[in-house]
This record gives C-alpha cells, structure tokens and sequence, in this order.
C-alpha cells in the first residue's frame, strides 16, 4: 500500500512515480482559477500562526493553499468536494500529522538525496512527456518556486521511506495467518456466498423429439463433455456444438452471484474448482456442458488469475540518450505500429535493448506480479491488439503491446502468495492507522486562535 499523505498535486505525482504504484495517465493540473475555498479564503489574507507542532509552526497561509490545492484534487477527480468548514479541519489535522512524522524522520537520521529528486523529476516529466525545463515552467505558472516544489518532493519521498521503515518492513504474515485464511475462504466459497461465471455448450432437445433423437442428442453432448475433460479449447467446442443463441466470449455467461444463475447450474458446479467441468446437466432446453470459468467472493482472492501475453520494445537511457529522448523515439514508434507502416517485432529485434528483443520483444503468458507494478498497471488497461504509450519503469522506457488474454487456475502455492499478499495490505493498512495515531499522540499540539 503506498501512502499519499494530503500535498500539491505535482508533488503526489511524484510519489506515484517514485512507488510505482501507478505511473500511467498521470498529468499536471491546470489551476487558472480560484476555487469557491480559494474565494472564500480570499478573505482572511492575513498570515498568523493556527498551531504549534513540536515547537514547529503551522501558518494561516499554509492552511489556505493546502485547502485549495485538496480543492483542486477533488474536482479533477470528479469527486463532489466539502463544505469548506468540513475541508478545513481535515486539512489542518493532514498538516499536523505530516509534519509530526517529518520532524520523527529528520531526527532519526533519515534524509533525502539531491539526486533522488532529481529523479523524482525526470519520472515526472517523462511520463507526461515533456522535460524537466518545461515541468518548471508549470511549477511556477501554478505559482511555486522551483525550490518549493523540490522541497515538496524531498518531503515526499521522505515520508515514504518513514513508513517503509517504520511500518511496512515490521509487517510479517506467517504460515498460520495463510491457513486460517484459505479455511475461512473455503467455508465462505462452501456457504454459496459467491459469484461464479460459468461457461456452456448446449446441445437443445426440441419438445417434440423422439426418445430416438433424445438419446441422439445426449451422445452428442457427452461427446463435447468428454473433449472438453481431455483439455480441449472450450470456446472451439462452443462453436462446433452449441445450438445457444450467443456464442460469443467463448459461451461465458458471465460472472455472477450464484442466486443469478438456474439452480441446475449451480449445483452441478457447487464442488467443482476453476477450470473443472461438470457432468452432463439435462434441462427443458436440452444438454448442458458446463466449465467453471471464475469462482470469487468480491472482497477474497480469486483462486484463478487473468494471464497476459504481451511484447515490448525497451530503451535504456544512457549518457547518449536522455529519458525524454526515449519517450518521444518510442512514441514515434508507436505512430509507426498503429498506422501500419511498421511491425511491432520486427521494430523490437531493431531497436528493444532487452533479452526479449530477438524474440520480437515477446515476453511469453505472465500471471499478475511477475512485471514490475508500473508495467503491470500500463499492460492491464490495453485490450489485445493495442499498443501503450511510452511508460517509464525503474528498468527504462517500454513501448507494450498486449497480444492475448486467459484464466488459469491458481496453484496451491500460488494461491498461498495471493492470500499472502491481500493478509499483508490488511495489517498494513491496520498498521498505518496505529503509527500515525501513535506519532500523533506523541507530538504537542498546542491549537491557536486567530488574532482579533
């Protein structure tokens, strides 16, 4: 879980950038106008101390900009912002909080290099693709000092490596944590609480057959059954021997609560795993080959995951090619692949600077967790067939195309790492909430009142 503590936009960004917890479709907001906060702080310019944190002042000042910029946030991210009598105080406890846990950084002796900002920068400016002079040039058009927003960005990066330190390295799950929770998950999955997507071949029996042809059609069907059991490609068996009127997506009927589905249905699958097929299910409408698709509780890790097939094409910046330059020769590649001018392999064998590069830059079925998290998030929002724009990893500067998509079924150890994981961000999270009160708790705060 990264922590986004309540800061100017540019300076979020670079915290995303710096976690790489998301690093596509980031941009620089535009703040030309004053906010309804920002027009109602107008009024009370005047600067005066509001708290007092470890002898460390919080200003009327500070509060103003940190409300509107919050303002800010909310409306580009179409959410409905607060009453500024509500803003306010969540904004002046947020500055209180973060400069109680800066002041605990800087005194245990943790501290921010020059060029980790600088870093912070170039991630910035490249992923919206432009350089660092004109990522400047928006700092100051919104008002703030180059060294304000550097400043910003130290801080950032400051607190991320606090709670690196002090929260999420002391966060351990062991082997029992893991039991206990695939037995509640199984007890959950036996209750029926779940939702399941099932996918079917049907093989209609018209009300007016014979028991000839009845026996005629079940064969058929059990001769589908059989395939499917040996392994064959269900959505081919879907269109070799299903009279449904909608073939499309394999014969999926989608992922579902159980409640939504015909009880034939969900007995007939109640005990089978993901990837498994049912015996054959005799209905008003005919045969039914049913395979379990996805069985998930919403809140529980799927015992199944989503496998990409995906290439791409690397570049590495170097001392003869600067991190903006491989953006915009990547981006120009991509023009090249959409419009057809070019073949994305052939360009990888030509110009991708990774292993992968003389394989057409394929890098083979990968299961969620093998990339790293700014790959991974850029791979999973292209459909297949469609080519990413340049994103910048801790690795370089990739150019991705997605080429196919399927389920598998978790291995047991696969399914312990993903119980593992989601075990994890809850005592992280549990973890969090207990620091911040605690360094919160410790702190003086001495509250002030404005000057008469």
């Amino acid at each position: 879980m990264t922590y986004r503590p309540k800061t100017f936009s540019l300076a979020a960004l670079a915290l995303v950038a710096l976690s790489q917890a998301q690093t596509q479709g980031l941009h620089i907001p535009d703040v030309h106008s004053p906010s309804p906060v920002a027009t109602k702080l107008s009024t009370a310019q005047a600067d005066f101390i509001v708290a007092v944190v470890n002898s460390e002042p919080i200003t009327n000042i500070e509060v103003q900009r940190e409300t509107q910029r919050e303002y800010q946030q909310l409306v580009q991210q179409h959410r409905a912002p607060p009453d500024a009598r509500v803003l306010l105080p969540e904004v002046l406890e947020g500055l209180i909080n973060r400069k109680a846990q800066l002041q605990l950084a800087r005194e245990t002796g943790l501290r921010v290099e020059e060029s980790a900002i600088d870093q912070a920068e170039q991630s910035i400016a490249a992923q919206n693709q432009f350089d660092v002079a004109e990522l400047h040039q928006r700092v100051q058009q919104e008002g703030q000092s180059i060294s304000e927003f550097r400043n910003q960005l130290s801080d950032q990066i400051l607190l991320q490596r606090l709670r690196e330190r002090d929260v999420d390295a002391h966060v351990k799950v062991n082997e029992q944590d893991i039991d206990q929770f695939l037995q509640e998950q199984k007890t959950v999955m036996d209750s029926g609480d779940v939702e399941i997507n099932l996918a079917q071949i049907l093989v209609a029996v018209p009300e007016s057959a014979s028991p000839t042809q009845v026996d005629a059609l079940k064969l058929r069907a059990q001769r589908a059954l059989d395939r499917a059991r040996k392994g064959e490609d269900f959505a081919a068996l879907v269109k070799e021997f299903s009279d449904a009127s909608d073939l499309a997506n394999g014969g999926q009927l989608g992922l579902r609560s159980t409640s939504r589905y015909p009880e034939l249905f969900v007995k007939a699958t109640h005990t089978l795993g993901v990837g498994d097929v049912a015996d054959l299910v005799r209905s008003p409408a005919g045969f039914h080959v049913l395979k379990v698709i996805e069985k998930v509780r919403p809140d529980l890790p799927t015992m199944a995951v989503t496998q990409s097939h995906a290439r791409h094409i690397l570049l590495v910046p170097s001392a003869h090619m600067s991190e903006a330059e491989a953006v915009r020769k990547l981006a120009d590649l991509k023009k090249q692949i959409v419009s057809n001018q070019a073949d994305f392999a052939a360009l990888a064998r030509e110009y991708s600077q990774d292993g992968s590069a003389a394989q057409g830059g394929d890098l083979g079925w990968a299961s969620p967790g093998m990339f790293v998290p700014e790959f991974e998030t850029a791979m999973n929002r292209l459909a297949p067939g469609e080519v990413s724009d340049p994103l910048v990893s801790r690795f370089g500067v990739h150019l991705i195309q997605l080429l196919e998509r399927r389920k598998v079924s978790l291995t047991q150890e696969q399914q312990r790492e993903a119980a593992r994981a989601v075990l994890r961000e809850k005592k992280i999270q549990e973890a969090y909430r207990t620091w911040v009160q605690d360094i919160r708790a410790r702190a003086y705060v001495e509250m002030r009142e404005p000057p008469q």
